[in-house]
């Protein structure tokens, strides 16, 4: 499938990637003793290959990327579909993929060599380089080399001569804390005298993305808000063919993402602080886009992608693993009353639902087949998907593992966040929007100053119980993530939860049953 690693690196075993950083694995794989014969043909098979080919790789076409509408192809091969281009997949030299995707950019009328960047966000920078670009680990550099034989023209050349970016490649560039500690990558025209110094130990087919695994990553809803959604929104139209040069490339991420990593490029990751080598490509993107709090905006991008196409990238990368069919039975018989699945998540530490047991045992008596979710259980996230793509409505308190609401089957589910005291609007801006761009229902479930275990540790009349709003009013994020984040749990009221879980049955019940 499309989604997973090639078949060369399945040997580095479940849940590896290939990475490279110079060391000299690159994911190269060594070879046993073949009988003699074996290894004759084998090697007559390369010589002849080598025949054939050797023309194409001593004067390599270099696959030509722009950054705006794609100039007509002289061949006529190539075929612009849902406003941009895509690559025929023959290699021919004026064939061309388009590197910014995205609606009404500053950089959509760039060509075929230069430097742009698009600092108009909120939230993030994006920069784009078409050229000849090549890496310089010593200063964390892309530099841009001019065109063969000046094909260029002199006076863009002149322009992209005099032009240095640096961008720090997080989605969170308005909050200095964080990204104090992203790296920052530098973006230059190459100077004469540096070409001898810059010749390519790696030439790569494919343009870059600069990305970062750093950041608030760590977290699974940082992870996908910060880093996997918007790393998808950048590069998806270029179907795999890219390159991804990650910054603070960690095991954590690398262990926990693998497939959809794999699903994002054909090609293996550049651990790209630790890798000396020099690595050239025919067009690099530094950053990534972002259209808000996991929403995907598809007036945004030239292809009209939506929030259900990233789910859809997910599905293509967890089915291919054999947990998801574990989990989904055959529909009940005609004569048979559905119960539909409530996945309930138990968390740890904060925010623990005290009375857990009875409120699951409520969800059995309302006439859901319930499912306990443990937390950070170490259970890959293949089969995660698997258990939160069966259910019919996911519940839980506000936090990180709510980010699997993307699981869901869009049009259908539905997600029950608990919101504990103080906490509504923090809940609400986080997983409302997302789950109704997936054409599912959201349901909130604000918990009262009763259900709150901040009942023993203020008077009744503190502002902290009596107007959390007001409480945090000047005091703002500190307060909110103290107190009412990390300091409570909540006991939930059984008949008024038990009220908003059965009008999330009757509506589960009024859907028609859905194959697995």
């Amino acid at each position: 499938m499309a989604s997973k690693l090639p078949d060369t690196t399945k040997s580095l075993g479940a849940g590896a990637m290939d990475v490279e950083d110079g060391s000299g694995g690159g994911g190269k794989k060594v070879a046993g003793k073949w009988p003699g014969f074996v290894h004759f043909f084998f090697v007559l098979t390369v010589v002849m290959c080598a025949l054939v080919y050797a023309p194409r790789f001593l004067s390599p076409a270099v696959p030509v990327f722009f950054l705006g509408p794609r100039q007509p192809s002289p061949s006529g091969r190539a075929a612009a579909v849902q406003g941009r281009s895509v690559h025929s997949g023959r290699g021919n030299e004026g064939d061309a993929l388009l590197l910014d995707n995205q609606v009404n950019s500053p950089c959509a009328s760039m060509g075929s060599h230069g430097i742009c960047c698009d600092r108009s966000d909120y939230n993030t920078d994006v920069c784009f380089m078409a050229g000849d670009v090549r890496t310089d680990a010593a200063s964390l550099s892309l530099l841009l080399y001019p065109p063969p034989n000046g094909t260029a023209n002199a006076n863009a050349n002149a322009t992209v001569a005099e032009k240095e970016e640096v961008v720090r490649p997080y989605t969170r560039k308005w909050e200095k804390g964080v990204m104090a500690n992203i790296q920052e990558v530098r973006l230059r025209a190459a100077r004469p005298e540096e070409a001898d110094a810059h010749r390519c130990d790696v030439r790569h087919d494919a343009p870059a993305l600069v990305m970062t695994a750093g950041g608030y990553t760590g977290n699974l809803f940082h992870a996908f808000n910060d880093g996997l959604l918007p790393v998808w929104l950048t590069v998806q139209h270029l179907r795999r063919r890219v390159v991804l040069a990650v910054l603070e490339y960690n095991p954590w991420w690398a262990g926990t993402f693998p497939e959809l990593v794999s699903g994002l490029s054909r090609h293996h990751v550049i651990d790209i602080l630790h890798d000396k080598r020099t690595h050239c490509f025919p067009g690099a993107i530094v950053g990534t886009r972002f259209h808000g709090i996991l929403e995907v905006d598809p007036a945004r991008t030239r292809d009209n992608r939506t929030l259900v196409d990233f789910h859809d990238f997910l599905a293509g990368a967890y089915k291919d693993d054999g947990a998801y069919s574990e989990v989904h039975t055959t529909a009940p018989a005609p004569q048979q009353q559905r119960r539909p699945r409530l996945g309930l998540y138990s968390r740890k530490g904060t925010r623990v639902i005290e009375n857990e047991a009875a409120v699951a045992r409520l969800g059995e008596s309302v006439g859901f087949d319930v499912s306990v979710l443990e937390t950070a259980n170490g259970a890959p996230l293949s089969s995660e998907y698997a258990r939160v793509s069966a259910c019919d409505v996911l519940a839980g308190v506000h936090g990180a593992d709510l980010t699997k609401l993307l699981f869901l089957r869009p049009g259908r589910a539905a997600l029950l966040q608990v919101a504990p005291l103080g906490v509504p609007a923090v809940a609400r801006g986080c997983y409302e929007k997302a789950t109704t761009m997936m054409a599912m229902h959201y349901e909130q479930y604000d918990a009262a100053a009763n259900e709150s275990s901040l009942v023993p540790k203020y008077a009744a009349d503190d502002v902290v119980l009596r107007d959390p709003e007001a409480a945090t009013r000047g005091r703002g994020w500190d307060l909110i993530a103290r107190v009412y984040l990390s300091g409570q749990n909540v006991t939930l009221d059984l008949d008024r939860f038990g009220d908003t879980l059965t009008k999330l049955h009757a509506r589960a019940l009024r859907l028609p049953v859905a194959g697995p």
